[in-house]
């Protein structure tokens, strides 16, 4: 086939899980996780339950789908907002803000239970804190930030501390609480 032709018939793939992904999104947050069902999703997207099946086994393989989306566009703004200009620690603040939202975003209760349960989780994860450890490094070494605590260490403190955002009601309680995540990096004085 012509490269051509090829591509063409990709884009039309991928705009096509991108329209089932977002379909079953909106159809979840409209009416719950246990009453969307393969039929709703073929029927709202606009194609046929057999091409449907072409694409995931099932609701659960799409909402899994459509996490593993969100997670990695989650990632690419937080690393978006690391390679800003900046010192480490003006950085590391603007990805601890920009982490604090969204988890302050998460939804909970079963959809979560569901949704949190894959490897691509723990990768977004193990990503996210190196991310973390590199800007604490660098900020320690600029003696910015503490230098008594290995950088690791520091970098799940900030993820632990941060999960506390998804419970808050408002953005001026999640730049609180990005501040006292940081206070807690602070070099310790002598």
């Amino acid at each position: 086939m012509p490269k051509l032709w090829n591509e063409t018939i990709d884009a039309h793939r991928a705009a096509v899980r991108e329209a089932i992904l977002d379909t079953t999104a909106k159809l979840v947050t409209d009416g719950g996780l246990r009453s969307v069902t393969m039929s709703q999703i073929a029927e709202q997207t606009g194609i046929g339950r057999a091409t449907l099946y072409k694409y995931f086994s099932d609701v659960e393989a799409v909402l899994l789908a459509w996490h593993e989306r969100q997670v990695a566009g989650h990632l690419h703004q937080l690393a978006g907002i690391r390679d800003q200009n900046g010192t480490a620690v003006e950085r590391l603040t603007a990805v601890l803000e920009a982490y604090a939202g969204i988890a302050r975003q998460r939804h909970g209760g079963e959809l979560a239970a569901l949704l949190h349960q894959g490897e691509h989780v723990t990768h977004a994860e193990r990503h996210l804190h190196g991310m973390l450890q590199h800007l604490v490094a660098e900020a320690a070494e600029a003696g910015d930030l503490r230098s008594d605590v290995p950088p690791a260490e520091l970098a799940q403190y900030c993820l632990h501390a941060l999960t506390a955002a998804a419970t808050l009601t408002s953005q001026v309680a999640v730049t609180r609480l990005v501040t006292v995540t940081l206070d807690g990096l602070r070099p310790v004085p002598l």
